[in-house]
């Protein structure tokens, strides 16, 4: 079985607080609505429903939700930019044999756009998921590995029973990644094709 990793997308490959911060303050000017995004794009993982039921009443989410999405594209893509290492991971799995995969909380559609931005090419890309529902779609791709910077893609990658990797690049630091039962806890995705090589090393000694 070739081996499978997958990462999660905002805070693990990409940086995408600036345009998220500034597809709030728009969202918010066009709907009379004050969001702090300064705090929105510190606390970046959960699903965006979850975060805009912080602003708006349940009765108007649906449409704010359509909105943010179509001024995501114009607002976010572009102001993206990687992550350091996270281009060299997904090489060090490719030149491992390996398949790579992107399941991430955010709409496929904008994480598709965002891949193509970076000119970044995955096996599968899963959209719209978040903590142990990451775990299914990454069970189904039969991952082996699963690397997320949010507490929530730690109990991801242990719902599917994937080593799961920490990278200390979004809101949590890597005590608070371990503790959350992380396998190994990065600073950085630079650190992850040594640790691959590592993990590799240590599963072919240890068949089955």
């Amino acid at each position: 079985m070739a081996l499978t990793v997958g990462f999660d997308l905002d805070m693990t490959l990409l940086d995408t607080r600036p345009g998220i911060k500034a597809t709030y303050d728009v969202l918010a000017a066009e709907t009379g609505t004050v969001i702090d995004s300064d705090l929105v794009v510190s606390r970046l993982g959960p699903p965006l429903v979850r975060e805009l039921a912080n602003w708006y009443p349940p009765e108007r989410l649906d449409a704010v939700v359509a909105r943010y999405r179509e001024l995501y594209v114009e607002h976010a893509i572009g102001p993206a930019r990687e992550l350091p290492g996270a281009l060299a991971a997904v090489a060090a799995v490719r030149a491992a044999g390996g398949r790579v995969l992107v399941i991430t909380g955010k709409w496929e559609p904008n994480a598709r756009r965002h891949l193509d931005g970076i000119g970044l090419e995955v096996d599968a890309l899963v959209g719209d998921l978040w903590a142990e529902t990451k775990g299914e779609a990454l069970r189904a791709h039969g991952a082996d590995v699963y690397v997320g910077d949010h507490l929530g893609d730690v109990r991801g990658a242990l719902a599917a029973g994937a080593v799961a990797v920490g990278v200390a690049t979004g809101p949590y630091g890597a005590a608070e990644l371990a503790a959350a039962g992380a396998d190994a806890v990065l600073g950085d995705l630079t650190e992850f094709p040594a640790w691959l090589a590592g993990h590799l090393g240590r599963t072919a000694g240890h068949p089955g």
